[in-house]
């Protein structure tokens, strides 16, 4: 793990769909984060294996950073650069939003998600990237990217200069031998990087940046980092006390995962947690969800 380096903000805060930017008052007290960094420093000792970032929003300085170059398994997490493609072929009219898409010639999958519990047998691309971004949706997640293809998403993160992220494949009830091990791979730089350029409108073009915020402004999972936003998981985009929130949780057996965008009247931060552990107990997975809770809390008195 690294150290710390608190460093000031700029007065900026970005509007979620990257149309303005609304002045930010400056900030007095700058954090350094210090029980965050006991608590990930507790899971490291512990066997777990951690990556994290967080760094200022408008001009990308580390304010906390401990091995955010190590690639790890990210889950669920990997669905953000699929939708990123997704919402570029929308643009470029290579795919058709409402192109319908029927889960029967889908393989099943059932570790995640609504629509296999749903009674419409067929939905739109376009709902289907909604399923995916805010309920972590596996079989809406599979069906765009078997349209989209693996290939095109793999150019797409090349293109954005990310050398350390991967989606390696879709979502499974089994693995077996010949199938890649982990649904992606990333590391806590890329990640907070990705979110940061996705809210400040720099994410291929800001039409595509824009889509891809709200979708995942739609994210009802707010039980790690974002359980101190103290937001509604079903209505977030709009917050009554001007907090701004982007997110993506990844889980999987002994994977936690999350980034995101947290900016609010003071400061702006985009973020970035993983966490590879032995999930032996409920104990060992309450431990590592108590970690992200207590970067939240530091987050939010950092960005309030």
């Amino acid at each position: 793990m690294g150290t710390p380096d608190p460093q000031r903000s700029s007065q900026q805060q970005p509007h979620l769909r990257g149309a303005h930017r609304r002045p930010r008052r400056p900030a007095a007290d700058r954090r350094s984060f210090p029980a965050t960094w006991r608590a990930l420093d507790e899971l490291a000792a512990s066997g777990a294996r951690v990556s994290v970032r967080v760094a200022d929003l408008d001009s990308g300085e580390a304010l906390l950073s401990g091995d955010d170059h190590r690639t790890l398994p990210i889950a669920g997490l990997g669905v953000v650069p699929l939708l990123v493609e997704t919402a570029a072929a929308f643009e470029d009219g290579r795919l058709d939003p409402l192109e319908i898409v029927d889960r029967q010639q889908l393989p099943a999958v059932g570790v995640a998600g609504v629509w296999q519990h749903l009674k419409a047998p067929a939905l739109p691309l376009a709902d289907l990237a909604v399923l995916a971004a805010a309920t972590g949706d596996a079989l809406a997640a599979n069906a765009l990217l078997e349209r989209v293809g693996l290939p095109a998403v793999r150019a797409r993160l090349e293109s954005l200069g990310l050398e350390h992220t991967a989606l390696m494949d879709g979502f499974r009830n089994e693995r077996g031998p010949d199938d890649a091990p982990q649904v992606a791979l990333g590391t806590a730089r890329e990640l907070a990087g990705l979110f940061a350029s996705l809210v400040n409108a720099q994410a291929v073009s800001p039409g595509v940046s824009a889509q891809v915020s709200e979708w995942l402004s739609l994210n009802v999972d707010l039980t790690l980092v974002a359980s101190a936003t103290g937001l509604d998981p079903f209505a977030h985009e709009d917050d009554a006390h001007g907090l701004l929130f982007v997110n993506k949780t990844g889980r999987g057996d002994g994977i936690r995962s999350e980034a995101g965008v947290l900016a609010g009247p003071r400061a702006g931060v985009a973020y970035a947690l993983l966490v590879a552990f032995d999930d032996l107990s409920i104990a060992h997975r309450l431990r590592v969800h108590e970690a992200f809770r207590t970067l939240g809390v530091e987050l939010m008195e950092y960005v309030y």
